[in-house]
């Protein structure tokens, strides 16, 4: 346990920060799988209605640097491909 003030405010910040994180990733994480699972349907609309959803979270989210730039764009160009070789 902290002996220093600003160091017990901190602690408190951190964990008020990981928490919110935790959520975005999760949030992401949900709609990416709500994508595959359209896909894997095959309901074309959904997918791409989801796609949309996806992508913006996912931009977002590299914004606050919850996850780095590149990794966002790595998965949004992998849900892309997906959807994109639907029939």
């Amino acid at each position: 346990m902290p002996n220093i003030k600003s160091q017990i405010k901190r602690d408190k910040t951190n964990e008020l920060a990981r928490k919110a994180n935790a959520s975005r990733k999760s949030e992401v994480r949900t709609a990416i799988k709500k994508v595959e699972a359209a896909v894997n349907l095959g309901k074309k609309d959904e997918a791409e209605a989801a796609l949309k959803h996806a992508m913006s979270l996912l931009d977002k989210a590299a914004q606050d640097r919850i996850f780095p730039r590149n990794t966002a764009d790595h998965k949004k160009a992998r849900l892309q491909g997906l959807v994109g070789k639907m029939a």
